[in-house]
Formats: C-alpha cells, structure tokens, sequence
C-alpha cells in the first residue's frame, strides 16, 4: 500500500471534496492524524489539506445556498468525482464545509445568553436572605411574680405531708457537729419541684437530642402530676384531723428522692450522649 502511494499519488484538488465532507460530518476541522487516517495521506498533505480548509469560502448566492442545503451529505463524493473527470472544479460543496460549524457557534451562543442571567439571580436569593421580624422579647418578672405565692404553698405541703410520713429532724454530722440539725422533708420540695421545672425546661427548648427531649417530657408531666397528687393528699389528711399517713403513702413518699436522683441522672446522660440527633 505504500509502494501504490508512492507510485501514484492523489492530488490536493482529489482530497478537498473528502475532506470537506468529512467536516460537514464531524462539525469541526479534524486533525491533521485524522485526515491521514481518513484520507490515507501523509503528513505533508494532511498539513495542506488542512491550510486549504482553515481559509474563509466565499459567500455563495442565495440561490445556490439553498440548493446546497437540500443536497444528502452522501451525494458529495458522487459531485466531486464528475468535476475531476470532467476537468473542472465543483464549486457547489464547498461552501458546506464550514457552515455547520458557523451555524453551530451562534446556537451555542444565544444558550448561553440565555442562560448567563438564571445563576446571579439563583446566587442572589441564597446570599442575601430577607432577615426575619424579630419582636421584642417577653419579659420574665411575671414568672417570678406567679412562682412566689405557688413556692410558699408548695413548700408548707411537702413539708407537712413529709412530717406525717416520718420525715423530721435530723443530725447529718454525728459526732463531728453535733448540734447542727437539718429537717429532712424539705428534701421533698426540693427535688421533686426542682426536677419538674428543669425537665420542663429541657422538654420545651427544643435544642436537645430527640431521645433526651421525649424522656424530659414524660418525667416532667409525671413530676408535675405526682406534685399535684402530694399536696392533695396533704391537706385531705389535714382535714381529717390525721397525724400519720397511711402506710402505702408512707411508702410513695419515701421513694421520692431516690426517684428524682434516677430521673436527674438519666436526663443528663441523655443529654450529652446523643449530641447529633437535635430536633429543632
């Protein structure tokens, strides 16, 4: 095959028409490694043929572009090889060549055009956000104004219901400080009160794992309840005249403190164990 080249070599005029075609079907000028591959050239006539189609065609009439357009890409070879046996160039197939890469570049254009002005706009909702209406705090002097008369009634019952279950005067520092003395029922208010507000206010931050929120939720309208519950049982039995509670809410009442010291330390495990699983 290379003694055929050598021997008989193809002109630049030959290879035109098939290299013109080959860029109507590729869109774009091939390479020069293309063309020897296509045309089955060297490197030095790849290299002209390439100089030939890089130069501007001329602009044909309006009668012979629209001829030109109804004519199949395939029809190309059969054109070119009439004009060579008959002596004379075939000037129709040229302009072809480069139109489908002009008439491509303004497409691409026009959509990017059109799709230049859609980024800023989406860039400029996500930056720049409308700032959200704050109003002014609600003060919070009324919920000490409310908590003052409840914690005075609160304290007076669990004190008085821990005294009618065998709550009373102690000496916590036997032998150390003998006359230092603790009444052991404000232990009850102390707890159970404590725990449900701080429970409640763990329950309704929302800025807690999901977990810790439902268990503070649960333990505080228990807390609550079991509350409610004690101070009625205090001032029935007050008003019955009894000096002693029976022994089944002697036995409620004496599990209290270990009951708020499980629940306060469940909660604060919960809390810092489960730092990724936030609900808002």
């Amino acid at each position: 095959m290379t003694a055929a080249k050598s021997a008989y070599p193809v002109p630049i005029d030959d290879l035109i028409p098939q290299a013109r075609q080959l860029v109507a079907e590729l869109g774009e000028l091939p390479s020069r490694n293309r063309l020897m591959s296509e045309l089955r050239v060297g490197a030095k006539k790849a290299n002209a043929v390439l100089g030939v189609l890089g130069e501007p065609a001329p602009e044909p009439d309006p009668v012979r572009l629209h001829l030109v357009a109804e004519v199949e890409p395939g029809d190309y070879g059969s054109g070119s090889a009439q004009g060579t046996h008959e002596g004379t160039p075939s000037p129709d197939p040229e302009p072809t060549g480069p139109e489908p890469v002009s008439s491509a570049a303004p497409e691409r254009s026009s959509a990017d055009a059109e799709g230049e002005p859609v980024a800023p706009e989406q860039v400029s909702k996500i930056v720049s956000p409308e700032p959200p209406i704050v109003g002014k705090p609600v003060p919070r002097w009324p919920v000490l104004l409310l908590a003052l008369p409840a914690f005075v009634a609160i304290w007076s019952g669990w004190v008085g219901l821990g005294g009618l279950t065998g709550f009373g005067i102690v000496h916590p520092l036997p032998g150390i400080g003998t006359r230092f003395e603790i009444n052991t029922a404000i232990t009850l208010p102390i707890g159970v009160e404590t725990y449900a507000a701080y429970a409640l206010r763990v329950w309704l931050s929302g800025h807690v794992p999901h977990r810790a929120r439902r268990f503070a939720r649960a333990s505080a309208l228990g807390s609550l309840a079991l509350g409610a519950l004690g101070q009625i049982a205090y001032h029935l039995m007050t008003a019955a005249g009894m000096t002693a509670a029976p022994w089944w809410i002697t036995t409620l009442v004496a599990c209290l403190p270990v009951a708020v010291l499980g629940m306060g330390a469940a909660l604060t495990h919960l809390l810092h164990t489960d730092p990724t699983e936030v609900n808002p």
